[in-house]
């Protein structure tokens, strides 16, 4: 039949188009990503295996070779060694050549034998996911065929392109150089949209790189993760089993000391912190300043610079931001004050307590400042507290 077995209205095409599609998404997002390359949930062996048969059906990609290369860009985010940043190769060439890269990426045998470790190993995927990793298109071709007739090779065609141009354009290139970051982490992702449907909540990709072992992408009560529905939806069908979500920020009341409980906060909590020390600290001094410079676009640049992650900025911006705070005395204290409570937990071969011991140090000299701001953030501090949801 010239239209398939269904015999679908325009209406009816777009709509079994969108499901389709948007199941790979899921499969993707839930299976390849948040359960196999970041372990931050188990699934039942039924959904496990419903995903990978459908993603051989519809991608025919290798679970081990995405993990590897996903972990990869993980490990050596926007360095020449990144298999995908558009910091390094260009905005342009991830956008559109996204799967080019992936599958040279999963021909390094190194990168699999590093980064690959815990996925599938199985009968199936050894002899026919991995094996026949090309041949589950055909057959995804034929049922499209069958059910919807000719127009089923266009629905196929847009199956096809999905993730090329979504998961591996989109997100590995927009999602690395467009959008709003909530923290600053040291890489230069960004959430694309606060609202993740279209690509399964992979759209807040900035909350992704701050907390990678998160089985939920979104952190902000304004933000929807779609992905994390279906996965709640799944726990609760006994389907699923979370492991992880980003921390919980917590204040203690009357909390007045800094001590190893504070400690441990503000190790764990690090960039929720940082984002609460730009947003009382360094803008409402920035704000009391900025009639200093009169040019606006230098005012948007300098601020963002403020707050921006130190290996992030380039070295017009260095310069831009030293004669600024040359001029503005309270705000060259505030950003000297950000930088040394970084140090803090950059000192990776300290002891616990030559780290409070440096932390009681800061807060002391913040206090002494006399700067009104930063003596609130001291108080702040000291009430400070995080809690991981399992």
């Amino acid at each position: 039949m010239l239209y398939g077995y269904l015999d679908l209205s325009l209406r009816g095409y777009i709509i079994y188009t969108l499901v389709c599609t948007h199941i790979t998404i899921a499969a993707v997002t839930i299976f390849l990503h948040r359960c196999q390359a970041h372990r931050s949930l188990e699934l039942h062996p039924i959904v496990s295996h419903f995903f990978r048969a459908w993603l051989w059906l519809t991608t025919g990609m290798d679970t081990k070779a995405w993990a590897a290369i996903h972990r990869k860009h993980h490990a050596k985010c926007e360095t020449s060694e990144d298999p995908h940043s558009p910091q390094i190769l260009g905005l342009s060439q991830v956008l559109f050549e996204g799967a080019e890269l992936y599958k040279a990426e999963a021909k390094n045998q190194e990168t699999l034998d590093r980064y690959g470790k815990g996925t599938p190993d199985d009968w199936l995927e050894r002899n026919v996911y991995h094996r026949h990793s090309g041949k589950g298109y055909f057959i995804t071709l034929a049922v499209n065929l069958f059910l919807l007739g000719l127009p089923g090779v266009t629905v196929w065609a847009i199956q096809m392109a999905w993730i090329p141009l979504f998961a591996a354009g989109m997100i590995n290139g927009v999602g690395h150089y467009f959008g709003y970051r909530n923290f600053e982490c040291p890489d230069a992702a960004t959430n694309i949209s606060p609202w993740g449907i279209l690509i399964g909540g992979e759209e807040l990709h900035n909350n992704h790189h701050t907390y990678p072992t998160s089985a939920k992408l979104s952190v902000k009560w304004w933000e929807f993760d779609i992905g994390w529905l279906y996965i709640k939806t799944m726990a609760l069908l006994g389907l699923a089993k979370v492991k992880r979500l980003p921390p919980k920020e917590t204040l203690v009341p009357g909390k007045v000391g800094i001590d190893d409980e504070t400690l441990k906060a503000v190790i764990n909590g690090r960039f929720q912190l940082m984002a609460q020390y730009s947003k009382s600290v360094i803008v409402p001094i920035f704000d009391q300043e900025k009639n200093r410079v009169s040019d606006v676009d230098t005012l948007d640049r300098i601020k963002l610079t403020l707050i921006r992650e130190d290996s992030l900025v380039d070295d017009a911006g260095r310069k831009r931001l030293e004669l600024f705070l040359a001029r503005t005395q309270q705000l060259k204290v505030a950003y000297q004050f950000r930088k040394k409570l970084q140090e803090i937990w950059a000192k990776t071969t300290a002891t616990q307590k030559e780290l409070l011991d440096a932390l009681q140090e800061w807060c002391k000299q913040a206090e002494a400042t006399g700067i009104k701001c930063l003596q609130e953030f001291v108080a702040y501090l000291q009430s400070y507290t995080v809690s991981f949801q399992h």
